[in-house]
């Protein structure tokens, strides 16, 4: 192991893909020019069959992530904390449709945000804001490496983390489950779910979900909102930093709870 987030080496990221799969953000493997090498080809499998994405990198990209440690091909990116699985995180909050209306939980969803300082600072304003939890994609967001866990102040550690392969089919499971779906979007004029996040009933059972910097929320996971919030703004600022938005919605959204 080379740090806390880096596991080098067959042996020890195939025992890690055995005993601790839903910390892993990410396993990087040797690409070859034809059919990956046996070892190699193991490793990619039990990866997929554990739910964990796989990039396929040059050595160099390698020998970076793995700082100087023997890789043997395979290194693992591994955050402190395990990421759960959304449907059983969901069942937990509230099993029921009742205790969801009861509750009306307040969660937080990220479709890819891809700066590490952000990430981290989000997750620290959804705990202030006494969010029950983030969910992510496996894909395209940022590693909750130590950037993002020092960018939380250490509030990353606390917050419970779900992570699924298709953030816009959770969404629409979580509908079933008596959910709203409400995008973070500044700019859904003309589309008739748009609302601004001082309108939006927030003592309704509510995930909040912020897209991408810069290209915002994914076609799926725009399509599975029930409402597009903008936060109104006075000045000429075309858009606030991801963190900052995220802040003042959740802050808006607790306020009355």
């Amino acid at each position: 192991m080379t740090d806390s987030t880096t596991v080098a080496g067959r042996t020890p990221v195939r025992e890690l893909l055995q005993s601790d799969p839903r910390r892993i953000e990410k396993v990087m493997l040797a690409r070859g020019r034809g059919k990956l090498e046996g070892g190699i080809e193991k490793l990619r499998r039990a990866a997929k069959e554990a739910g964990v994405p796989v990039q396929l990198v040059p050595p160099q990209a390698l020998d970076r992530a793995a700082g100087g440690a023997t890789h043997q091909g395979a290194v693992a990116l591994v955050a402190p904390v395990a990421y759960q699985d959304v449907d059983a995180l969901l069942s937990d909050i509230a099993p029921t449709l009742d205790d969801v209306k009861a509750l009306a939980p307040l969660l937080l969803a990220l479709d890819g945000v891809e700066d590490p300082h952000n990430f981290g600072a989000i997750i620290r304003s959804a705990v202030a804001a006494g969010t029950r939890a983030v969910l992510v994609p496996e894909k395209g967001m940022a590693p909750l490496s130590a950037v993002a866990v020092k960018a939380s102040a250490g509030t990353a550690l606390q917050a419970p983390l779900a992570r699924t392969r298709d953030l816009g089919r959770a969404l629409t499971a979580a509908k079933e489950r008596g959910y709203w779906i409400v995008g973070l979007e500044g700019a859904a004029e003309g589309d008739d779910r748009a609302t601004t996040v001082w309108d939006w009933d927030w003592t309704r059972a509510t995930i909040l979900v912020v897209g991408r910097e810069g290209s915002g929320l994914s076609r799926s996971v725009r399509d599975a909102c029930d409402a597009l919030a903008a936060i109104p703004m006075r000045g000429d600022v075309e858009s606030l930093n991801a963190s900052v938005a995220t802040g003042i919605a959740l802050f808006v959204g607790t306020k009355d709870r």
